[in-house]
């Protein structure tokens, strides 16, 4: 039986992680996947997801551009998914390239097995392979990363051709004609985005709150609602899903909105966006004297479970279900095996994008979470028209935000962006907050000309009262207050 330091159950962004961490440490591994390395965060999650993002913005823009030609025309379909399939399968081979030249080179320290794990006990591995008998490996420390997987609902009938979720919408074979999206978070606003910025496709969106992205503040959910629309976007507000169905080939849905209206509609596609479940199924977490809490998660402490040589990361936990979160977490684990001293992982500056209609990324606490844990703060937003480079890119529309303790040390809290080039500003901001800098540090810097980001430092200069441009004469768009105890003053 093959002894290992380190089994890695899971191939995707945090297994993969864990396994080059370890392997930098000279721990001998085997990483073990069922199928395909890279994971959903490559095969259908963010890589494939945000090359269409990518291509729709290009569309967009060229169709949109007083520069275009007058006979411009959406590209094939065809052509935008081999494009993405083509990204998609770089990233992969690059992957497994690395994976068989350490195998070549470090046999006696590192194995891939592409077979179904299952634990026998805290320490036991039965590894089975479709075409070849099964085999069980001894590891001392076990890291499950086998990530996640759309939520379905009951009573939908999810066929992943007509009612798709993100695993079967990128098997489409052209644009459809019109897409029900229901969920109106970060991944159905992004594929919404998508589909409208192509320009062949009616998109509706279902939400059942007054507002989408119900997460983020009003100014920033807002913007991106009147940008949605712009681009033909209709959000079906305050609306709950009675049924939906395929009927003669299409899809039918019944929507019951607030108002007490009970209304019928048809498109040709849906997309059901209604968040994401672990794959902790068939993994004998059982056998190893684990037990799932009531949210069908195992509860762990800094990524360690009850049973202390097996730990969960990425997808598997009930934080921050992110690509880069699943790394940072996967190598973490990797060192807090190796005995080195880390303090637990911290969440509050880590950097988030949305890929809409524009790009919208933040950092840290927003209003609704400092209001919600009573934190008086203060905040400065300052919009796209007065920043000289979105006027050279003719993109005015976006704003900066910052948020800061409300007193004299005035303490990074959280910075939200949106806009042009909103998730190449963020990741300054989101140091200081690691680093509990003060607004100062960004105020005093010299930053390139012309630049998206001196938008922030302006933001910084407004709050400590030395802005270039003064709020009170452009109070429409450049804002500064403070808020404590429920009320809001202009400073």
């Amino acid at each position: 039986m093959e002894k290992y330091d380190i089994a890695v159950i899971g191939g995707g962004p945090s297994g993969y992680a864990s396994v080059m961490r370890a392997l930098d440490l000279n721990k001998k591994v085997i990483l073990i996947e069922a199928s395909k390395i890279g994971g959903a965060g490559l095969h259908n999650g963010a890589l494939s997801s945000k090359t269409l993002w990518e291509l729709s913005k290009s569309v967009y823009q060229m169709k949109h551009s007083e520069l275009s030609p007058s006979d411009f025309k959406t590209p094939p379909y065809s052509k935008v998914l081999e494009i993405m399939e083509n990204a998609v399968q770089t990233r992969a081979n690059q992957l497994y390239y690395q994976i068989d030249q350490i195998q070549k080179l470090h046999p006696h320290l590192f194995r891939f097995a592409n077979g179904r794990a299952s634990l026998l006990n805290q320490n036991l591995i039965e590894i089975t392979y479709p075409n070849q008998p099964s085999e069980t490996v001894y590891a001392q420390n076990i890291i499950i990363a086998t990530g996640s997987r759309p939520r379905k609902i009951p009573n939908i009938p999810i066929d992943e051709k007509i009612i798709m979720t993100s695993d079967g919408i990128h098997q489409m074979k052209d644009y459809p004609e019109s897409l029900v999206i229901l969920g109106a978070g970060v991944i159905g606003c992004e594929f919404a985005t998508i589909y409208a910025n192509f320009g062949k496709t009616k998109v509706f969106l279902i939400d059942k709150a007054d507002r989408i992205l119900p997460f983020e503040d009003e100014d920033v959910a807002s913007m991106i609602a009147q940008n949605l629309e712009h681009l033909g976007v209709h959000i079906h507000k305050n609306a709950s899903l009675i049924s939906m169905e395929i009927e003669d080939g299409r899809v039918k849905y019944i929507l019951d909105f607030k108002n007490g209206k009970t209304q019928t509609f048809f498109a040709e596609k849906a997309l059901v966006s209604v968040g994401r479940v672990p794959n902790l199924e068939g993994l004998g977490l059982q056998n190893a004297g684990l037990t799932f809490n009531s949210k069908g998660y195992i509860d762990t402490k800094d990524g360690q479970s009850a049973v202390s040589n097996i730990y969960f990361v990425g997808d598997t936990t009930a934080d921050i279900c992110l690509v880069n979160v699943g790394e940072l977490e996967g190598r973490h684990i990797v060192e807090k095996i190796c005995g080195f001293e880390h303090q637990p992982l911290i969440y509050e500056n880590i950097s988030t994008i949305m890929f809409l209609h524009p790009e919208v990324a933040g950092v840290g606490m927003n209003e609704i979470e400092a209001k919600n844990k009573g934190i008086p703060y203060q905040v400065a937003t300052y919009t796209y028209d007065y920043i000289g480079r979105a006027l050279c890119m003719q993109c005015p529309k976006g704003f900066f935000k910052i948020l800061v303790s409300d007193d004299e040390h005035k303490k990074i809290l959280g910075m939200r962006a949106v806009g042009e080039h909103a998730s190449t500003a963020i990741q300054g901001v989101a140091l200081l907050i690691a680093q509990n800098l003060s607004i100062e540090a960004i105020a005093e810097l010299i930053h390139p000309h012309p630049s998206i980001i001196e938008g922030i430092q302006e933001c910084a200069r407004m709050l400590l009262g030395k802005s270039i441009l003064k709020p009170e004469f452009f109070s429409n768009s450049l804002n500064c207050f403070r808020v404590y105890d429920g009320h809001r003053q202009n400073i």
